[in-house]
């Protein structure tokens, strides 16, 4: 569950849990319910979780990535001390009441560079405010936060922008003047992201017996 940067978008959109079915053992089925525009207040208020609820049982995982629309500044924010924290609880409560085991993800860096090797720190207090509620519950995590900056730096300005969507004008018509995309993958994109969500997911015993 989650946003458009994990969501299966209309092409050339990707988010990451497009690619997240290449990586799973056989006999594990991927349903991916994010939905851009997102936060983990209205992911639920639009009733967005009610079928993951009635089908999650034992023996699922349950990966929670949110935090891009929680800092938006209208009925989809929640406070990163309070309200943020509890919404992603009650997801995290909900697999366990069920049997299955939740994962909390970081939100994925946007691709704000200052200078070609220098990237700034987006999202606030968001992820760690996730962090803390992963270690003080005792719930993997998965910092894509720490993960998809370091890869950013790594690979510098235009590197990186090759993992995004962009477009000429003309190239799309959705977009007649052209697109430079900060936030939002293509395939390309999407695929190295879900490769460091399966890095981290390794890390737990747990998490990875569901994959390859």
């Amino acid at each position: 569950i989650g946003d458009s940067t994990v969501e299966d978008n209309k092409p050339p959109f990707r988010g990451w849990g497009w690619a997240l079915p290449q990586y799973v053992r056989v006999g594990v089925t991927v349903k991916n319910h994010a939905l851009s525009g997102r936060s983990s207040r209205s992911f639920r208020e639009v009733g967005l979780f009610a079928p993951v609820e009635q089908e999650i049982a034992a023996g699922d995982m349950l990966l929670i990535q949110f935090g891009h629309n929680d800092e938006k500044d209208d009925e989809r924010h929640t406070d990163p001390a309070t309200t943020y924290p509890a919404q992603l609880w009650s997801y995290c409560q909900c697999a366990l009441d069920h049997g299955a085991l939740p994962v909390l993800i970081t939100p994925v860096a946007r691709r704000f560079f200052t200078g070609d090797h220098s990237v700034l720190y987006t999202h606030g207090e968001y992820p760690a405010a996730m962090r803390r509620l992963a270690a003080k519950k005792g719930v993997p995590l998965c910092d894509l936060k720490a993960d998809s900056r370091a890869l950013y730096l790594e690979l510098g300005e235009e590197k990186t922008a090759e993992l995004f969507v962009r477009l000429a004008p003309g190239e799309n018509p959705d977009f007649p003047e052209g697109h430079d995309d900060k936030t939002h993958f293509n395939a390309y994109g999407a695929q190295q992201i879900c490769q460091l969500v399966v890095n981290e997911l390794k890390q737990y015993p747990q998490c990875a017996a569901y994959l390859k």
